[in-house]
């Protein structure tokens, strides 16, 4: 890179996004932050800045958090930077700000492009089951993640990662990638690949629908949702008719009837699915935090054995 830093716009939301910026505020000259404004979270809807903007304010760095870029981004224009960096922002960039900068705009996605396009792919991945994913570096279009690829990085998905566990490695390999591709970008010895359009996969944001566990599927489909979910937004059920959040899980040796609770153990509640028995062991009841089932069943009266979960 030469001596003289080049000017960055970067555009993130998320933790993950978060930390991307981390590994770059040395290394570049972060002249803008642009961020989705600040939401409403949690049970008192306490309006709170997102990860990347706290982080940013805390440096000083300008932040930016128009409510609609596509009808609001003179700013961004207007400082002259030589790149757009963009991470789990959430809003689709229009043209005229991804062509000013004179090296273009860069997305840092969480997918091995072409598979997984959109605003879920880590939890996407884990609910159906793959084996790897990684992280895409890429040109920006008008499209949904279907720029050019400049460089990637693999990750092997383990059978015991969550959401959780897999974003912290993606975040690493990250901001490896990121840091050895921002060079060659400046330099202009990059590559630059068109994505397989055959090979396209979306990964669209979860929905409350998709948080809802369907226990007459597979044993493994069940696994792979509570931890793809796990830790946020976490998947549920209805148990008489109260939502009971699950967090944590293990496959069983059982067999029973499909969304029953077929078997109390020491330490789980087992739940027969279409070929077996899935053990809930980390669960969040109405109106309570998260605790262990073990816990869960040392203070519960109701007998819960033949008990249905919706």
């Amino acid at each position: 890179m030469e001596n003289e830093k080049k000017r960055v716009v970067f555009m993130g939301t998320s933790k993950f996004a978060k930390t991307i910026l981390e590994s770059i505020v040395d290394k570049v000259d972060v002249v803008l932050v642009v961020s989705q404004p600040d939401s409403l979270v949690g049970r008192k809807k306490v309006l709170t800045k997102s990860p990347v903007k706290e982080y940013a304010e805390s440096l000083g760095i300008e932040v930016f958090t128009p409510e609609h870029i596509r009808n609001d981004y003179q700013k961004i224009i207007d400082k002259k930077a030589d790149l757009i960096i963009t991470c789990a922002y959430g809003q689709i960039v229009p043209k005229e700000v991804l062509e000013y900068p004179e090296f273009g705009a860069i997305n840092v996605h969480a997918s091995l492009l072409p598979k997984y396009r959109g605003g879920a792919p880590i939890q996407r991945a884990i609910i159906n089951g793959e084996t790897e994913t990684g992280i895409t570096i890429m040109y920006m279009d008008e499209g949904m993640d279907s720029g050019d690829i400049i460089s990637t990085s693999k990750v092997e998905i383990e059978h015991e990662d969550n959401l959780d566990t897999l974003s912290l490695k993606l975040e690493k390999i990250g901001c490896s990638l990121l840091i050895e591709t921002l060079p060659k970008i400046f330099l202009r010895v990059n590559e630059r690949m068109k994505q397989d359009i055959n090979e396209v996969t979306y990964a669209p944001i979860i929905t409350k629908e998709d948080e809802h566990i369907d226990f007459t599927k597979t044993t493994l489909e069940v696994y792979n949702l509570i931890r793809g979910l796990n830790p946020n937004p976490g998947a549920y059920a209805l148990l008489d008719g109260e939502v009971i959040k699950v967090y944590e899980s293990r496959i069983g040796n059982a067999k029973g009837k499909a969304s029953y609770i077929n078997n109390i153990y020491k330490d789980g509640i087992g739940i027969g699915t279409e070929n077996g028995e899935i053990i809930l062991t980390k669960i969040k009841p109405a109106g309570k935090n998260i605790i262990s089932v073990r816990d869960y069943l040392n203070g519960q009266k109701k007998d819960l054995l033949g008990s249905k979960l919706e």
